[in-house]
């Protein structure tokens, strides 16, 4: 009988173990197929010759460059932001214990957020995730209560390095998964007078850098997303429907600024949802203003390699704007034009780099489809249009007097000139973007 008991007990604890094996491995598989690779290194092709753009100078956050010696003293400064949210309640050790548990399950679901895997041991992970999960939250709650920051605190009494690291935060190498954020922010202790969720919190220290109407900024940061820069990238989203392309046109581009008004295309500002919002009427391209700042080539070359990294072309919104942007402003005169009409806000002095910002960003920006390659073909049957009634005219007209003739015959090298100016700009376009 005892034994009949024993190989009872034996056999139970054995189904009991496979059926724990059993869960884990369904886990692991959810897990892999729920989790999709949102943090990747730059492609070669943007980051060559433009590594400054994507590689922080400040502070590290992830696997990417961490350990990276330049970064040292931030690295000291992390820790310190770590201590000083874990130590805001009584319990330390419990909280940490508690922390170190609830990342270690979170372990495997976000190492496979990163593209190409994490060399770290499991100890290592962890606690990167740990001191800058902790890091940002107590980063955030100090940027929007001043009372919690001490007075000699690096990132808030050294003058620029504040825009320095919210910078280097919305770098795609520079990421960590939302969720382990999420997951920490439910169990750190929060300062009472925080009634803000972490997507408020994170909506208040990135709005500055963030073109666009804030009211839907705001709404949108309430999304989930995989990361902090995919939750910028969600504010870009356009709302406008999609000019869908003729079937079997070929691709075309978009002339610059200067031409088009030369084809009687006006330009007009308007307020949408969405910068990406952009269309064509009767003759007038109407475009949301953009405000053109220190981080602006940063925060857009970021937002280009994460679509370019990780989404299939008919997602490539922002990578089409920023193509169609470049594509108008091909010198200074189109900034210049652009400008007047308030599309694009800058600081005067700051015309030529600016000029040259929309330049190189046209030529990061190369969408295999244009999201606005339906807009394109509007705008040039435009111009065709144009330009072909305006030759009907002159066609039909009969000069019967001298003074008539010299008329038609300037109007006519008018056209010629103006063709040649056309071919001159193109050339020089392309020469550019080469």
């Amino acid at each position: 009988m005892d034994n009949r008991r024993q190989s009872q007990t034996r056999d139970h604890v054995s189904v009991d173990v496979k059926e724990d094996a059993l869960v884990s491995s369904i886990k692991d598989k959810m897990e892999t197929e729920s989790t999709s690779i949102s943090i990747s290194r730059v492609l070669d092709d943007l980051r060559k010759g433009n590594e400054v753009m994507y590689i922080p100078d400040k502070v590290s956050i992830g696997p990417f460059h961490h350990g990276n010696i330049l970064l040292k003293s931030m690295e000291d400064n992390k820790w310190r932001y770590m201590s000083a949210l874990l130590n805001r309640k009584p319990n330390l050790e419990l909280r940490l214990d508690r922390c170190v548990e609830v990342l270690r399950g979170l372990e495997h679901r976000a190492r496979l957020s990163y593209k190409g895997g994490v060399s770290l041991s499991t100890d290592d992970f962890v606690q990167m995730m740990l001191v800058d999960g902790c890091f940002i939250i107590e980063l955030f709650l100090k940027y929007t209560f001043k009372n919690l920051r001490h007075r000699n605190d690096p990132i808030f009494s050294k003058h620029g390095m504040l825009f320095d690291v919210r910078c280097n935060m919305m770098l795609l190498e520079n990421q960590i998964p939302y969720f382990i954020l999420q997951r920490l922010f439910q169990i750190v202790p929060i300062p009472k007078n925080c009634g803000q969720s972490l997507n408020e919190l994170a909506f208040r220290f990135f709005k500055r850098v963030i073109p666009g109407d804030l009211k839907v900024i705001q709404e949108r940061f309430n999304h989930e997303g995989y990361h902090l820069l995919d939750l910028i990238h969600h504010c870009f989203l356009p709302t406008y429907p999609r000019v869908q392309p003729k079937e079997g046109g070929t691709r075309q581009d978009l002339d610059c600024a200067t031409n088009l008004k030369k084809a009687r295309i006006r330009f007009k500002k308007t307020r949408t949802k969405s910068l990406l919002d952009i269309k064509f009427v009767n003759g007038v391209l109407e475009l949301p203003g953009l405000e053109v700042l220190t981080c602006t080539e940063t925060l857009f070359r970021n937002l280009i390699a994460l679509e370019q990294s990780h989404c299939d072309s008919a997602q490539h919104s922002f990578t089409s704007y920023a193509f169609l942007m470049g594509s108008l402003v091909c010198s200074e005169k189109d900034l210049k034009l652009l400008g007047k009409q308030q599309i694009l806000i800058y600081e005067k002095d700051k015309r030529k780099e600016v000029s040259e910002l929309f330049r190189k960003l046209c030529v990061a920006a190369k969408p295999m489809d244009s999201y606005y390659r339906g807009l394109f073909e509007q705008v040039n049957e435009f111009k065709r249009t144009h330009w072909l009634g305006f030759w009907q005219r002159l066609k039909h007209s009969h000069p019967k007097s001298p003074v008539a003739l010299v008329v038609f015959t300037l109007a006519i090298m008018l056209i010629v000139l103006t063709f040649v100016g056309a071919f001159f700009s193109v050339l020089t376009f392309c020469l550019h973007h080469i």
